[in-house]
């Protein structure tokens, strides 16, 4: 299923996605992927994986057991190694190709569960050592009133529970338990009155104790899982917020944007929140995530570049080239040696993982 079957869906059903025809410029040779660098920050591209998903990759994540998890329009979720980017383990059962598109994927942080989500909202978690379903949600089949599909989920850090978004703008947390999985535990409200806008990401802080939500208007909600409760509403986009990252503090939330930009917030300083803006993109900014040091950010974009951003120094310090629109962009969760930048992955539109590495250096 390709990604620009979705771009004249209705908008309450399916957020908009990237009109391809609206940001096409010219071709980039994909034998021919560049990068722009500062000494010191300078990415190269590594290698790709090596077997492609059919169509466009929506979600990847870098495990901390150093496999790679992508999720595709495709309806296919894989897992590569770090190294070579080939299947891992080489006779894994993968789960069955789902026949409509996987949109959301988040990992648990010792690298052993995967939760992903379709465009219909068939949520499953996924066990990366055997291959085993832990469990499974139909959440388009509404058994109770306040009941409804998923778009984006994210597993809790802790590991008992997970977060969805959706239609409603809402964020509904799940038990992660093999026993009752799925079994809503709460609903955490965004809106105390007026209509709710499309939830289009969902992100849990790293300490498991807030959960962040956007929106396809552009507000960023705060919520704290333990009170139950909103906690901050951050206004610093005027349209839809695309992907949300942590540090790993939990201090700050780095937002990716259609309006082309990034923005920095410290969720100790709410309510304004905003303490830089990273402009630099010519389209949409689709994906984003913070180093695990938390020193450099890392952004994907429709205009089919990837930045890295020093978030101290407030600018970006490397530009690769990629050959379609980065749809997801994923670090290297392990903490990279003095001296290197690290590593990271992305995936997009010609669903190729595609692994980059600091000058200089391995991603070993």
């Amino acid at each position: 299923m390709s990604s620009s079957a979705f771009v004249d869906a209705p908008i309450r059903e399916i957020p908009r996605l990237v009109p391809i025809s609206l940001i096409e410029a010219d071709g980039v040779d994909a034998s021919c992927i560049i990068a722009i660098n500062d000494e010191l920050n300078a990415f190269l591209h590594a290698h790709d994986c090596s077997e492609p998903h059919s169509d466009a990759i929506w979600g990847v994540a870098w495990t901390a057991n150093d496999t790679v998890i992508s999720a595709s329009a495709d309806g296919s979720v894989k897992q590569f190694s770090a190294v070579g980017g080939q299947p891992h383990p080489p006779n894994a059962t993968f789960p069955t190709p789902h026949s409509l598109a996987q949109v959301s994927l988040s990992v648990s942080p010792d690298g052993r569960r995967a939760l992903y989500n379709s465009i219909e909202g068939l949520t499953k978690l996924w066990n990366l050592e055997n291959g085993e379903i832990l469990g499974t949600l139909e959440s388009f089949v509404r058994t109770k009133e306040d009941s409804e599909p998923s778009w984006s989920v994210t597993l809790n850090p802790k590991g008992e529970t997970y977060a969805s978004t959706g239609g409603s703008g809402n964020v509904a947390i799940h038990s992660a338990q093999t026993d009752n999985f799925g079994e809503k535990v709460t609903t955490l409200t965004a809106a105390s009155s007026g209509k709710s806008k499309f939830g289009m990401f969902v992100a849990h802080s790293p300490d498991g104790r807030r959960v962040a939500m956007s929106s396809e208007s552009g507000q960023i909600y705060i919520f704290d899982i333990e009170a139950g409760a909103l906690s901050f509403t951050f206004t610093s986009h005027a349209m839809s917020v695309r992907s949300l990252a942590w540090s790993p503090d939990s201090n700050l939330l780095l937002s990716a944007s259609e309006d082309k930009r990034l923005v920095l917030h410290d969720v100790r300083s709410a309510p304004g929140g905003a303490v830089a803006s990273f402009s630099g993109h010519t389209s949409w900014v689709l994906s984003t995530d913070i180093s695990p040091d938390g020193r450099l950010g890392l952004s994907g974009s429709a205009d089919k570049t990837i930045k890295v951003w020093d978030i101290g120094a407030r600018a970006a310090v490397s530009t690769v080239q990629d050959t379609g629109e980065v749809w997801s962009v994923s670090w290297r969760p392990k903490a990279p040696a003095a001296g290197s930048p690290g590593a990271f992955v992305s995936g997009g539109e010609d669903g190729v993982v595609r692994w980059w590495r600091g000058a200089g250096a391995g991603t070993s």
